[in-house]
């Protein structure tokens, strides 16, 4: 084609365009608007449409190339272009010059219109003349034309405020959460009125109240994403425009995600002019007229979440001041800028800026409810038949109706319904095609056909880079012409003008929802190749949405991993497919990863919003396996608080609980909650705890959730907490309730309730008959209504408790399943009968405190209670009832049946009303205790329970009824008087009124506490005490009273004979008189906290004749000391007496010491915290002398000392102990001498004093002056190696020394252990001496002159080789043996040569040699002297040794006897150690033991030591157990028992014994009859082992122990096994057990057990009940049995017990038996018929409390037991308290192990604290005997 003609064709392609454009106005309209969203191109006076179309194309070219580009690919997708036409478009319309020239040529055609003479002027930017002045009325003119148009620029700009096709607009639920006005009297909530004149929404002028003051103008719209808040805020604008909000003058719309792209200061006219709309003229005058009429200025901003930095500033600028963006914001809205204005924002939930006023209303945006959703339906399908159906498929379908809660997915859901209901099956419903939110997007761009793949990846790359960057605002740049058409075509992409500057205007793109943006960026992530599986974990998070949290900005990714979880879904596998380009496999891969990643988030501890967050990502995938491992991950207590929730929300946490199987708490605080939010709980059968705690709940709350609650079948506990429901609310509630008839807790809390309502509420109480508690608390009621609710307490018979205290309004019940079982079978009960039943079987707890009851209210109070059941618990404080109150409710108290408290404290009783409260009393038979206390306004009454009604209403243990004596039926009682300011002149008073009780000899506590008796009360009391009878205890403290006064009440005292203690802190004025209950006497009388009082054990309870005084903080002189001991003189004794003061003189001490011997009842005498004289050890010293019954003097850093003295039935002898005494070496000698007096002085602990080296040889020079027949402590002395060497030098003098210890490391231990005659041989232990080279001579010859010397033990003392060497040669003694030890790190890294060589240094001759490496210990026993061997002989040995320390070992070691080898290592490739052993085993002719033990050997090593063994035929021991050697070096080494015929002991433990093997040594042990000791435990040699074995057993006569543990034998085996041991018979100790032997095998041993047996081990053995009672019917009586042990068999009420007993039995082992209570008994008197028992070990089994009681009884009488094992049982702390009664009986046990039983911590704590010998811990923690013991 030439030029002109290719010219015609362009201009004929023009008037082509031009025509057809002009035939589609409406659409054209649509994209100039899209294309350019800020240029008006309306004109009034067009002649044509083809001239209009020609100017609009005119000014998109101006636009550029870019946005013609795309307009031209939009009108070839969308309008119907010829193919050819449709290529000449896209090919040639790209030249910048032709297409204006075409333009202009076409409308030169045109009819030539009038110009206006008004277009828009040049833009000028907002500058301001401070000279120039305008004119009120040309001010008023100005403002009004800017004011115009706004309205118009509004009208154009927001349309109807709901853009796009079928444009429907529904107003959404508003919610107030906080404001300076109510938004609505009925709970704040707008929910809108379709019936309007108009056809629209409520006014959206009720959003702003226009009579609230200045400061508090500002309303902050808060909603999810896609709940309608930009919409509103939209129509809000087109309304204003269209003349419906009269007190707005003046709009300005900003939206953040534009503001943000300013990055300059403005001043606020430049933000109002500049970048909004710019006045024609004038600018500073409208800027005048707007400040001076701000009160009708709104400025609506939109999209606060998206402000960056919004917590950058809380700085404010004025008028004329300029700052950023936010500045300007912050300055609105605190008023410093246009004060008075509206200002109005929206933004997601979130951290709010800290610059919004604290006064500024929170309006939540819900959504819509189910009308709403009606209503848009019915809009948006205008005809009949679509709408019914549409609503249709709604109503069915609960997922899609949870999704049009949302309006966006509401409008979204319609789309995709009008689109699904003309293309779908007949018989196909179109909302099962839209599962979740992630498909219905997919079924939206389904629309598109066919599928453009390659745009929607391309969308989805712009969507995710925009998302990672920040970034929602895009331009022509960011994305390509064909994207820029097919967005704009289907509605996917937005367009609006950007002013960042004056003069400056830029187009921008954004999705035409965010929510549209994160689902392309998903599209994109699994789709792209390029997106690898870490780019896709890193969206794949859960982020929070709290809304008080440290982040100020929320995510852009609010949604993004919520469509990834959808598109993960299979159903959305094909679509994926066919936009990836992928096959199914390749997608299939990318969704299971995406699964995967939220296995791994559901699989971990998430809360609050993250919950919600993953529940909804759960239920977009459809996967039921994801959704039941989250629903099972989610906690048991589920807790959400302070983040709005919605019905959608409330839906997908209900879609996954739906896969729970075990119950949840679900839990709502401070919750901003959607009205209509527990519609979604209907059928909700999981939730068991339903608890809502927030102001925003109110009656409509409330209605929707009475009509949910009668569906959730298990729900037990319901709160509805702190909200707004007034009497409408609770209405509904109260006719949902009983419907619920499973309920057991309701809370309705905080919710001001009145009266009316609350007796509305407690009616319903007989309709629950499951229910435990309801909660009211927080109500407002009047008294007379409370009479009216203690009239229901007293008559429901579910009602356990009342409880009122101000504020708190409780009750407490007990529901009675047989009750309501009886009702229902006789409904003709007369109301008296059923009264009178539960009458008798329940008991009421009823607390009224802080209620102004007065004393007119006590009567009725009393008359209302005196028809009512038993109370165990009456609670009055806090009320008004006076002396008389008190006094009627005293008298009345026996009448009401109290068997808990009455509490009557706080009720203005005075000191003239107390004895008439204590005359009331006396007739009172079940009163325990009587608490008054004035000053605290305490009067509590403590009564017991009847013994009627005992035996009525309680169901006791067996157990307990045979253990528990019930105490009298009137027990002593005690009265507490304490801070009450009684002084002398009341105490007659009050005794006479006391004479009651004393007559009835029920007084048992006196507490006069905290008065102020002083020493006239005291003198007083001591003459009136005869007359109030014996009592347990009188408290006289805090009563000022001297030290005379004490004096005085010691002496009286004595004449009393309840009186068995007195207890005096004189500072502190604890004055304490007590009876004979106390330490373990009180625990084998007391009760433990929370049993019934009185509670005491037959057989235990033992009176305690022991007596004690105690006087404290005082400081006592010797005359006060002699007056003190007169008094005590009088004193029946055994007395101890404990004084402690600060100082004692030593004139004090000796006075106190020479009064000693007129006290002959004395048994101990304790100075406590008392700073004593340094004369101190000597005083007491030589008390021993003048004193014989003294028993032991104790005196720690003379500050406490304690004298023992002995009855005359005790043996003799003294211990002595002064520790800590800072004694050195020159009080030495006077201490000897004054222990030189002392016969029979035992032990002598002089433990952390300063004797030093000089004071130990000063006292070893003094020890022949003391006859000490024990233990010589002098620990930590600073004592060095002299002082050692000094005691090595002192012992040929010293005969009587039996062992001596001494560390001189961190521990310091030095100890010399005597006896009292002389001793053929003594041990000397050595420990980090650090001995040099220049202590061995001296240490050598102390050795050997130290010939009762027979065991030295030397430890890490610093020896190295040489020194022991050296050592070893130096030592030479007449005769004797010397067992010597060496422990030294080298000796396990020298290795056995080197060892060796040191042997052969030794003169003596050396018997037995062990070496182990790793205890790094040496042991050499010595014989002396060394016998030199016949010459010849020696001669005829060495003849074929060519080793020299070979020749040397045979001439020291020639007498060896035993060589023992541990621990060592023979497998380190060299032969040389073990040629050397070798050689030494072959030149021994007297060795008679050979050990080698858990060593690692080769089989080289091993053959080495068989040659050098086989020859030793006069073996008597060989062991070679837990060795690392293989089954060939096995085979060598029982080839070596050939020949062994005198072996007495074979071990070979853990060691490979094979076939061959075993046949080998069983033809080796059948010549043995020497054989005593077999073990073969842990070889595993099977059943054909125990047939070999079995067969030659009866061969060895003398066998006398054998170990076969731990070795596989089933029965089969063990019959064979039991025949043959049943013929041993004189074998003493068999252990067989961890084989399956089962009880065949048992049964076949019981018929012979070996009459010698010692030790029977059948621990883990198979057996069961009916072979463990023939053992122990074969056991019982036998006469040797020292151990047995049956532990890990199943033998549940099997278990052995005896007839005869077993009279030596120490040990028994039942743990884990499966052992149960009823086994106990029989169990227990099985222990009692066994004397010696030592230990018991019961762990691990079922025992209870009814066990615990059963071995209470047994323990007193097994005085040698020392162990008792109960851990993990089921022992509560009842039964932990019976066990510790029976160790308070006498029982000498040291611990009782009861880790994990079934005791609490606190209870635990407080039981070891009584009684320490119970241990909870884990670990063992007996306690060790301390010296004196």
């Amino acid at each position: 084609m030439d030029s002109d003609n290719l010219h015609l064709s362009h201009e004929n392609l023009c008037g082509w365009l031009v025509r057809l454009l002009s035939t589609k106005q409406e659409w054209l309209r649509g994209k100039m608007k899209f294309f350019l969203p800020d240029v008006d191109l309306a004109s009034s006076d067009d002649p044509g449409p083809e001239q209009s179309v020609i100017r609009q194309l005119r000014a998109l070219q101006a636009q550029g190339r870019t946005a013609w580009q795309t307009f031209i690919h939009c009108v070839c997708m969308e309008l119907e272009v010829p193919l050819e036409l449709d290529v000449l478009l896209l090919s040639t319309w790209g030249q910048d010059d032709e297409l204006p020239r075409l333009l202009e040529a076409e409308e030169e055609n045109q009819p030539k219109p009038q110009l206006h003479h008004e277009l828009k002027r040049p833009c000028q930017s907002c500058e301001f003349s401070p000279h120039k002045k305008h004119c009120r009325k040309h001010q008023q003119e100005l403002a009004q034309r800017y004011l115009q148009l706004l309205r118009t620029s509004a009208l154009k700009h927001y349309d109807d405020g709901f853009p796009g096709p079928r444009k429907v607009y529904v107003p959404p639920i508003l919610q107030w959460n906080r404001a300076t006005v109510p938004l609505d009297t009925q709970e704040g909530a707008m929910m809108g009125d379709p019936k309007t004149e108009d056809g629209s929404d409520v006014s959206l002028q009720d959003l702003f109240n226009f009579k609230t003051p200045k400061s508090s103008r500002v309303t902050v719209l808060l909603g999810k994403t896609g709940m309608g808040k930009t919409t509103l805020a939209r129509r809000l604008c087109h309304r204003w425009a269209g003349g419906h909000l009269d007190h707005v003058q003046a709009l300005f719309f900003f939206e953040f995600r534009q503001l943000n792209l300013i990055t300059h200061l403005l001043t606020l006219p430049e933000l109002l002019f500049d970048l909004h709309l710019k006045p024609e003229s004038g600018p500073e005058a409208v800027f005048q007229y707007l400040e001076e009429n701000a009160s009708q200025v709104l400025l609506i901003f939109d999209g606060l979440d998206e402000a960056l930095h919004p917590s950058a500033s809380m700085e404010t600028v004025g008028s004329n001041g300029s700052g950023p963006v936010l500045t300007l914001f912050s300055s609105l809205c605190r008023g410093t800028l246009l004060p008075g204005c509206w200002v109005m924002a929206t933004s997601r939930p979130g951290k709010l800026p800290a610059y919004l006023p604290t006064e500024a209303a929170m309006v939540h945006i819900w959504g819509f409810d189910q009308l709403k959703v009606e209503e848009y339906v019915n809009h948006y399908f205008s005809d009949q038949p679509p709408q019914e159906m549409a609503l249709t498929e709604l109503l069915a379908n609960r997922h899609l109706w949870s999704m049009c809660v949302v309006p966006a997915l509401c409008k979204l859901v319609c789309l995709c319904l009008h689109h699904l209901l003309s293309t779908r099956l007949p018989d196909q419903s179109a909302a099962s095609l839209l599962p979740t939110v992630t498909q219905l997007y997919i079924q939206m761009l389904l629309t598109c056909s066919p599928l453009p793949a390659t745009s929607l990846v391309g969308l989805g790359k712009v969507a995710l880079s925009g998302l990672e960057s920040r970034k929602v605002i895009f331009y022509d740049r960011d994305i390509s012409p064909p994207l820029m058409a097919f967005g704009a075509t289907h509605n996917l992409l937005t367009s609006f003008c950007i002013r960042t500057s004056p003069g400056h205007q830029e187009k921008g793109y954004a999705f035409a929802h965010f929510s549209l943006q994160e689902f392309f960026a998903a599209l994109y992530l699994m789709t792209s190749p390029t997106v690898d599986k870490n780019t896709l974990a890193r969206h794949v998070i859960l982020r929070s949405h709290w809304v008080l949290r440290t982040e100020a900005r929320l995510s852009l990714e609010d949604y993004l991993p919520t469509f990834l979880a959808g598109l993960a879904s299979h159903s959305c596998r094909l679509f994926l497919s066919q936009v990836a380009q992928q096959d199914e496999t390749w997608v299939g891969t990318r969704q299971a990863a995406v699964v995967q990643l939220l296995k791994k988030l559901a699989a971990r501890k998430v809360r609050g919003p993250k919950v919600i967050e993953l529940c909804r990502c759960v239920a977009e995938t459809q996967d039921p396996e994801l959704a039941s491992l989250t629903a099972q991950s989610l906690p048991y207590q589920l807790s959400f608080h302070n983040f709005p929730l919605n019905y959608a929300d409330m839906t997908t946490l209900t879609s996954v609980l739906e896969h729970r199987t075990s119950p949840i708490h679900l839990e709502f605080e401070g919750c901003p909650l959607e009205p209509h939010c527990p519609e979604a709980l209907a059928g909700c059968g999981q939730v068991e705890v339903l608890s809502f705690k927030s102001r925003k709940c109110g009656d409509t709350f409330a209605e929707v959730l009475s009509r949910s609650l009668p569906n959730m079948g298990s729900l037990k506990k319901l709160g509805l907490a702190r909200s707004k429901i007034t009497a409408r609310g609770i209405s509904h509630l109260m006719q949902a309730l009983p419907l619920c008839p499973q309920l057991e807790e309701v809370s309705l809390q905080d919710n001001q309730l009145k009266d009316q309502e609350v007796l509305s509420i407690v009616k319903v109480l007989p309709s629950l008959p499951q229910l435990q508690k309801l909660d009211l608390s927080h109500s407002n009621f009047s008294i007379s209504t409370l009479f009216l609710l203690v009239k229901m307490a007293v008559t429901c018979p579910t009602v356990r408790t009342l409880q009122v205290k101000k504020a708190e309004l409780i009750f407490l019940l007990s529901p009675s399943t047989e009750m309501a079982a009886d009702l229902q079978r006789a409904p003709d009960l007369p109301e008296k009968d059923s009264q009178r039943k539960e009458t008798k079987n329940r008991t009421l707890v009823l607390r009224l405190q802080k209620c102004q009851l007065r004393v007119h209210n006590a009567e009725d109070l009393i008359g209302l209670l005196r028809k009512g059941p038993p109370l165990e618990e009456v609670d009055l404080s806090g009320n008004q009832l006076e002396d008389e109150g008190c006094r009627l409710l005293a008298e009345a108290a026996s009448h009401l049946h109290i068997t808990g408290k009455l509490d009557l404290s706080n009720n203005e009783l005075s000191a003239d009303g107390v004895p008439h409260v204590l005359r009331a009393m006396n007739t009172c038979r079940s009163l325990t205790e009587l608490h008054i206390s004035l000053l605290q306004k305490t009067v509590v009454f403590t009564f017991a329970q009847e013994t009627e009604e005992q035996q009525g209403t309680q169901e006791r243990p067996a157990f307990l009824d045979n253990l528990t004596s019930l105490t009298a039926s009137e027990p002593p009682r005690g009265i507490r008087l304490t801070h009450c300011g009684f002084q002398a002149k009341h105490l007659e008073k009050l005794c006479k009124a006391l004479e009651g009780n004393c007559h009835l000899s029920r007084l048992g506590h006196l507490d006069f506490s905290g008065n102020a008796l002083r020493d006239e009360g005291a003198a007083l009391l001591t003459q009136l005490l005869p007359g109030l009878g014996p009592l347990q205890s009188l408290n006289l403290s805090e009563n000022d009273l001297s030290l005379d006064a004490v004096f005085c009440l010691t002496q009286c005292l004595s004449t009393l004979q309840w009186v068995c203690h007195l207890e005096v802190s004189f500072e502190s004025q604890h004055i304490l008189l007590r009876g004979d209950k106390t330490g373990r006497a009180k625990l084998a009388g007391g009760s433990l906290p929370g049993l019934p009082v009185g509670a005491q054990f037959l057989g235990f309870h033992q009176h305690c004749l022991r007596r004690s005084f105690c006087l404290q903080e005082c400081q006592l002189g010797p005359p006060s000391l002699i007056r003190l001991c007169t008094a005590l003189e009088e004193w029946p004794g055994p007395l101890e007496v404990q004084l402690s003061c600060k100082a004692l003189s030593d004139q004090s001490l000796e006075t106190l010491l020479h009064c000693l011997p007129r006290m002959p009842q004395l048994s101990l005498l304790q100075l406590s915290q008392t700073s004593l004289p340094l004369k101190s050890p000597f005083l007491l010293a030589g008390i021993i002398g003048q004193c014989p019954r003294v028993q032991k003097v104790d005196l720690r850093s003379l500050q406490h000392a304690t004298l023992h003295f002995r009855s005359s039935k005790e043996q003799e002898g003294v211990c002595c102990g002064f520790t800590g005494c800072s004694l050195r070496q020159e009080h030495v000698e006077s201490l000897c001498q004054a222990l030189s007096k002392c016969d029979g002085l035992c032990q002598l602990d002089l433990t952390a004093n300063l004797l030093g080296d000089d004071g130990l040889r000063c006292l070893l020079d003094h020890l022949s002056q003391m006859s000490i027949s024990g233990l010589l402590n002098l620990s930590h002395n600073s004592i060095s190696q002299e002082g050692v060497l000094h005691l090595l030098g002192t012992l040929p003098s010293c005969p009587h020394i039996q062992e001596a210890s001494v560390n001189l490391g961190s521990t310091q231990n030095f100890w010399v252990h005597f006896s009292k005659r002389e001793e053929a041989g003594m041990s000397l232990r050595l420990s980090e001496c650090s001995f040099g080279p220049e202590h061995v001579p001296r240490l050598a010859s102390s050795i050997s002159q130290a010939l009762q010397l027979t065991e030295l033990v030397l430890t890490r003392c610093g020896l190295s080789l040489k020194q022991l060497a050296i050592l070893l040669s130096m030592v030479r003694r007449p005769s004797g043996l010397l067992h010597l030890r060496v422990k030294e790190p080298w000796v396990g890294e020298a290795g056995v040569p080197a060892v060796l060589d040191i042997c052969a240094q030794a003169l003596g001759n050396i018997t037995i040699i062990g070496i182990s490496e790793t205890q790094q210990q040496l042991s050499i026993q010595l014989e002396f002297p060394h016998q030199e061997e016949n010459p010849e002989t020696m001669a005829l040995r060495l003849a074929n040794c060519d080793h020299s320390l070979v020749r040397q070992l045979m001439e020291t070691c020639a007498r060896l006897q035993q060589l023992s080898l541990s621990q060592v290592n023979l497998c380190d490739g060299s032969s040389a150690t073990s040629l050397l052993l070798q050689r030494l085993l072959l030149s021994l002719c007297e060795l008679k033991t050979f050990r080698l033990t858990s060593s690692c050997v080769s089989t080289q090593a091993l053959t080495h030591l068989a040659a050098g063994l086989g020859h030793l035929h006069h073996l008597e021991e060989l062991d070679f157990s837990n060795n690392q050697v293989g089954e060939q070096s096995t085979e060598a080494l029982v080839e070596v028992l050939k020949g062994k015929f005198r072996l007495k002991s074979l071990h070979l433990s853990q060691l490979p014994l094979g076939g061959s093997t075993l046949v080998t040594l069983s033809q080796g042990l059948s010549h043995m009859s020497f054989l005593q000791h077999l073990c073969l435990s842990h070889n595993q040699i099977g059943d054909a082992g125990a047939q070999h074995l079995a067969a030659i057993l009866p061969r060895l006569p003398r066998l006398r122990k054998i170990d076969l543990s731990a070795n596989g034998i089933s029965t089969a085996g063990g019959l064979k096994l039991a025949e043959s041991l049943t013929l041993c018979r004189y074998l003493e100790d068999m252990r067989i057990g961890h084989n399956a032997l089962e009880d065949h095998t048992a049964l076949r041993l019981a018929q012979g057990l070996p009459e010698h047996l010692k030790v029977l081990h059948l621990q883990s053995s198979h057996l069961g009940p009916e072979g463990a009672l023939s053992l122990g019917q074969a056991l019982d009586g036998c006469p040797h049995v020292e151990d047995i042990s049956l532990a890990e068999n199943k033998l549940a009420r099997g278990v052995p017990h005896f007839c005869k007993g077993l009279p030596l039995l120490r040990r028994m082992d039942l743990g884990s038996c499966k052992i149960d209570n009823q086994t106990a008994k029989s169990l227990a008197v099985s222990f009692v018929l066994c004397p010696a028992l030592e230990e018991i070990l019961l762990s691990w089994n079922l025992l209870g409390d009814e066990a615990a009681a059963e071995l209470a009884q047994v323990l007193p009488r097994m005085r040698q037991l020392k162990r008792v094992d109960l851990e993990k049982n089921r022992i509560t702390a009842a039964g932990a308290w019976l066990l510790a009664k029976g160790l308070a009986q006498g029982s000498s046990v040291p611990v009782i192990r009861l880790w994990n039983n079934h005791v609490p911590p606190a209870m635990a704590k407080h039981l070891q604290s009584q009684e320490p010998r119970l241990d909870f811990t884990f670990f063992d923690n007996q306690p060790q005997a301390s010296w004196g013991n």
